[in-house]
């Protein structure tokens, strides 16, 4: 490609770079922006040639960008963020909090704690959407794919904002309805637990500590999965004590397992904290969530 030495970067453009870096496709940087897919692609080729070169890398994931694009994504975020803050000073109301912010937690999170709350809030904000992800991993948000986490971990990277919420607590359970004759012997009875998707579960490694020849009957790739069998009867589990103590059908058999304890953070970017609508959700979230 061959530069335009006279092409200067527009802030439309720099709007474009980032809604692309952060969707990884044409379809939902449009989506973001509130253009058609190939008004997308043809400003974001315009740019290139007129840059002089590619911006992204086209593969079968989607639109991937260069250490260059991440650089001006930045950028793109530092003005996102002045405006939000310049549109903050005229907002005289709350419901005129507006816009999309994008969350990234587990799915047991998810369901158990920030659903409800989000519900609360969206009677306040009524301009306020969600983009909900679920995950075990930080990447997201470290490459500014999310707004906002919400993760159970004992170390929080350093360069992200957090707010720690308090201790996450488990502990073993069965479902009322089971044969209490099986739990005489905890390691013969039909255990549900996650599988090798979570091998640093903290429930993992407790169960391998202390029951190494448990009856594996049911491995599943979801924590919700495991309350659901067990609350069927179907055998016991370990479970966060907060979603529990949700379920009626559900019964302690131990106190809480110390050695599974970790904690809860709600955790941004620095670049995101400044806008309205992310520190909008994230201090209700902060002052909402209760373990």
């Amino acid at each position: 490609m061959i530069a335009n030495s006279q092409y200067k970067l527009k802030a439309s453009d720099l709007e474009l770079i980032l809604a692309l870096v952060r969707t990884h496709n044409l379809m939902g940087a449009a989506e973001r922006l509130g253009v058609n897919s190939s008004t997308v692609f043809r400003t974001i080729r315009h740019i290139e040639r007129s840059l002089g070169h590619e911006l992204f890398e086209r593969s079968r994931t989607g639109y991937l960008p260069t250490e260059q694009t991440l650089l001006l994504a930045e950028y793109a975020e530092k003005i996102e963020a002045q405006l939000e803050q310049a549109r903050s000073e005229i907002q005289l109301v709350p419901e005129q909090v507006s816009g999309i912010v994008r969350i990234t937690t587990t799915d047991t999170i998810l369901h158990g704690l920030i659903a409800p709350s989000l519900h609360k809030l969206s009677n306040v904000h009524l301009l306020l959407e969600y983009e909900l992800h679920t995950g075990n991993e930080l990447t997201s948000l470290t490459r500014r794919e999310a707004d906002i986490a919400v993760r159970a971990t004992k170390h929080p990277p350093h360069h992200l904002i957090g707010k720690h919420i308090g201790t996450l607590n488990m502990a073993l359970y069965a479902g009322t309805n089971i044969d209490h004759d099986q739990l005489a012997n905890f390691g013969k009875v039909n255990w549900i637990v996650p599988d090798d998707a979570l091998p640093d579960h903290p429930s993992v490694i407790w169960r391998k500590r202390h029951y190494p020849k448990a009856v594996l009957r049911y491995r599943v790739n979801s924590i919700l999965t495991v309350m659901e069998f067990i609350s069927a009867g179907m055998g016991v589990g370990v479970l966060p004590v907060f979603l529990a103590q949700q379920c009626k059908d559900l019964i302690a058999l131990t106190d809480i397992l110390e050695e599974c304890e970790t904690e809860l953070w709600i955790l941004t970017h620095p670049e995101s904290r400044h806008l309205l609508r992310v520190s909008s959700v994230f201090r209700h979230l902060s002052e909402t969530l209760k373990l």
